[in-house]
């Protein structure tokens, strides 16, 4: 059925709304399936620039990913032995832990219909993260130079994306009230000495179902989206 969020009004894209699918799946997702699926909806697009865009937001099985040029140094176990699933995957960015507990965005947009600039579609993700903390009476913050969002100087949101011809896939991930002995076999991000954190921390008992509407919102205000359709 339809889903409509909120008054379109993004800086950029309040004029121009995009019709977008929206796809939250109920249970933890396999990353290997989720990558598919934005892959074959990117080819989409890449053939038929009038197609709808489409986001996902899920979870996922415990897994790691690599991005392009991730360094294996930052993995603190054999990778041809993994604890989880390891992909090397077509995202920048170092290696991210995912799981349980952790929200995942993975809008597959068109830069074309907005600002054709990977810098800006980096900080706009920021942004809908801020947008999601605000909402939960938390201040986030950016830290120059780094790509992310930390609370007390503790990371909660990873953002690594991939992109072909201004067509994105990958996104966000937020820890919500995610296990976190996953992260101590990694250098989460390839960020030595920096913590990691989830919004459980600072609001015991918050969970990944009452966040997960604030991110499909600020999903849907900062792009400039109208859902089409919802897809569990």
């Amino acid at each position: 059925m339809p889903v409509v969020i909120g008054k379109l009004d993004t800086q950029h894209d309040s004029a121009h709304p995009q019709r977008a699918f929206l796809f939250e799946p109920g249970d933890p997702v396999r990353f290997d399936a989720a990558w598919s699926a934005q892959q074959r909806w990117q080819s989409t697009l890449l053939a038929d620039p009038s197609a709808p865009e489409a986001v996902w937001i899920l979870q996922h099985q415990t897994c790691y990913t690599l991005g392009r040029g991730a360094s294996e140094e930052h993995l603190h176990f054999d990778p041809a032995d993994p604890p989880a699933p390891l992909y090397r995957i077509d995202r920048g960015g170092e290696v991210t832990h995912h799981l349980p507990g952790q929200l995942v965005a993975y809008p597959v947009l068109d830069l074309q219909r907005r600002t054709p600039d990977l810098h800006w579609y980096l900080r706009q993700l920021e942004q809908v993260v801020l947008d999601v903390l605000a909402e939960l009476g938390l201040e986030g913050q950016r830290l120059p130079g780094l790509t992310g969002l930390w609370l007390d100087n503790r990371k909660v949101a990873a953002i690594g994306v991939g992109c072909r011809r201004w067509i994105t896939q990958h996104g966000l991930a937020l820890n919500v009230d995610c296990s976190m002995q996953g992260f101590e076999r990694v250098t989460p991000c390839g960020l030595t000495g920096r913590a990691v954190g989830r919004l459980a921390d600072w609001l015991p008992g918050l969970t990944s179902a009452e966040v997960q509407p604030l991110l499909r919102q600020a999903l849907a205000h900062r792009f400039g989206l109208v859902w089409e359709e919802e897809a569990r």
